[in-house]
């Protein structure tokens, strides 16, 4: 595995030592799932399944933190046969959809989810006039019950339409007492305080872990990655896993280990999870 630095390198070793209780979360688009032109479309990677469980074996929970609904990530990633098997091994999978605001695990087997925000109802039905006041109107609107996201990879000229959407989105996000979150070809709108850094932090407070992994790969996964430094600087292990593109790297300078894509990440957890379990004999 090749590190951005020493303390990277040195934060690694710790989380190894520190296996019995480590918390492992990962997005899913881009990380686990390569990404597609239809979001819909999205698969996780073949060898995922299998390595999520190896890795599971190795560690106190594994949890997939998804900007996705829980149901919808569950499906795309076959998530319910993969907590089966690692809840064989006596172990736990947690699903955390909608940034976290949705809860899945392979013990309890239901999706635990709140009521939408305040004034999201009222920012959809305004959404198809902003689109077409930003030339986008063919821009793809997906309701996600506690958010609603707006994609531009399916238009004629993506990253433009994505420029003009954004400004308008923001203003008009704000003023229905709104967050925006950009990502790739895709802007969320949700409620504050909906972000992956707070799933972090409930996580391993509610598990007790003694050292944490993230691994993300775009704008969606920065807070996350705080939460992952704001741990390490209360004396926690921490590693940080980069799944780097052409098209997305925001997330290689926080990284300890910057990797090319969602096969990088699976090479990177069986290194881990070889490396944790040679530790223990």
């Amino acid at each position: 595995m090749d590190f951005s630095s020493v303390a990277g390198e040195q934060q690694y070793a710790a989380v190894v030592r520190a296996a019995s209780d480590l918390v492992v979360g990962l997005d899913f688009d881009g990380t686990l799932a390569p990404i597609v032109d239809d979001p819909e479309n999205a698969h996780i990677h073949p060898d995922a399944p299998q390595v999520l469980v190896d890795l599971a074996e190795q560690v106190r929970a594994v949890a997939v933190v998804t900007g996705r609904p829980a149901r919808q990530v569950l499906a795309l990633g076959g998530l319910e046969e993969v907590g089966n098997e690692i809840g064989d091994h006596g172990r736990e999978l947690f699903v955390l959809g909608q940034y976290g605001n949705e809860r899945w695990t392979s013990v309890e087997r239901r999706v635990i989810s709140p009521k939408p925000p305040r004034g999201l109802a009222t920012f959809t039905s305004g959404l198809p006039r902003l689109l077409r006041r930003a030339d986008a109107g063919d821009a793809w609107i997906e309701e996600k019950g506690l958010a609603v996201a707006v994609h531009t990879r399916r238009l004629e000229d993506p990253e433009a339409a994505y420029e003009r959407l954004l400004p308008l989105l923001t203003e008009q996000a704000r003023a229905h007492d709104l967050d925006v979150e950009p990502g790739r070809s895709v802007i969320e709108v949700r409620a504050h305080g909906m972000h992956k850094g707070a799933s972090v932090h409930r996580l391993v407070a509610e598990l007790g872990a003694r050292a944490v992994v993230f691994g993300g790969d775009d704008l969606g996964d920065v807070e996350a990655f705080k939460a992952v430094e704001e741990l390490r600087g209360q004396g926690m292990p921490g590693l940080l896993l980069c799944s780097a593109s052409e098209e997305e790297n925001v997330l290689a300078d926080r990284a300890d280990v910057v990797v090319a894509g969602p096969g990088g990440i699976l090479e990177a957890l069986r290194e881990l999870t070889a490396d944790i379990r040679d530790a223990r004999v």
